[in-house]
């Protein structure tokens, strides 16, 4: 009889001991928006697991009972030396180490299918673990949320794009690694700089050679500057020179908009996104802290960083206007 008592109680340990470990590897956090997601097994846990701390006091009550009591029958068994032997060994093997190898793995399904069983502990335990939950609540408060950080993220997509088990392909993974990071970059690491900004004066005549450059250049906004370059007042909307009769002799003027935004040129990129979506505008012109001109912003800049791929049309001469800019200007200090 000792023996099948002895038997039953490991196995009520090893229950106790897994069970506190595979509820406790279940964050709230995580199994909120696993039940968001209609996971029938999240959504029978879940209230379980909330009250984490009458859990904890129920289940480590649960525990020590049981491994107390184990010890009392194996002194029937066996005495001294060979009684401590035996019960570590079998606390230690049956009631810690497999049960818990075991719901550490499939903490998920197990907990799920063990529902009822925890029910039946915290109604058993309830008035002596409520008290100790209750004062525990007071005590140390509600559990906190799992946050992560930015790189915290960027490193779980990274992880999942790499696993085989993963829904998440390598465009999505550079999509998602793009949205998380173009908000810490700012407009000027994205400008097209000033040396090969292409603009026209405002009193430019539309003729022939200009509208054949405009074809060349392939851009569809250009941007507008009165008396020079670095004072722009607006944009030339190239769909509007379409069905343009060259003989009427109009000017840049004619056709200027205001469509352009003045920005400075350390704001950060997903403010300037938010800037392009309200004044429903393409392009931007950048101005450092002494109000100087340094270059254009345009929407596609921007996308172009949520993407991180360049957006390459039939037209585009080149891909990096920045490191054209910097080739001319290494080329002007060597003369």
């Amino acid at each position: 009889m000792d023996i099948l008592i002895v038997t039953a109680l490991v196995l009520l340990s090893g229950c106790f001991s897994g069970l506190t470990l595979g509820f406790f590897s279940l964050n709230l956090t995580s199994l909120e928006r696993k039940m968001k997601l209609g996971n029938k097994r999240a959504k029978k846990i879940y209230p379980i697991r909330k009250n984490g701390n009458l859990l904890l006091c129920t289940l480590l009550l649960g525990n020590v009972a049981v491994n107390s009591t184990m010890a009392i029958f194996l002194g029937n068994i066996a005495t001294g030396l060979v009684a401590g032997i035996v019960s570590t060994g079998l606390i230690v093997v049956f009631g810690e180490i497999i049960p818990q190898a075991v719901f550490s793995r499939y903490a998920m399904q197990l907990g799920a299918n063990t529902v009822w069983l925890v029910r039946l502990f915290i109604f058993v335990l309830y008035p002596i673990a409520f008290p100790l939950a209750w004062v525990l609540n007071k005590a140390l408060g509600e559990e906190l949320a799992t946050i992560w950080n930015k790189k915290e993220i960027e490193e779980i997509i990274k992880y999942h794009e790499d696993a085989h088990e993963s829904e998440i392909d390598e465009d999505e993974e550079r999509i998602l690694l793009g949205a998380l990071a173009f908000s810490d970059m700012t407009a000027e690491m994205v400008a097209t700089p000033k040396p090969v900004v292409y603009s026209l004066s405002i009193d430019t005549v539309i003729d022939e050679d200009i509208i054949n450059t405009i074809k060349a250049k392939g851009f569809s906004r250009i941007p507008i500057y009165i008396e020079n370059r670095d004072n722009i007042e607006g944009v030339l909307l190239v769909k509007d020179l379409l069905g343009l009769d060259l003989k009427e002799g109009k000017t840049v003027k004619d056709f200027m908009r205001p469509d352009i935004l003045y920005i400075k040129e350390n704001m950060r990129l997903d403010n300037l996104l938010n800037h392009f979506l309200a004044n429903k505008k393409h392009l931007a012109c950048l101005f450092n802290e002494f109000g100087v001109f340094e270059g254009v912003v345009s929407l596609e800049d921007v996308i172009e960083e949520i993407l991180k791929t360049e957006i390459i049309d039939e037209l585009d001469e080149a891909k990096d206007m920045r490191a054209i800019a910097s080739k001319r200007a290494k080329k002007d200090l060597l003369g």
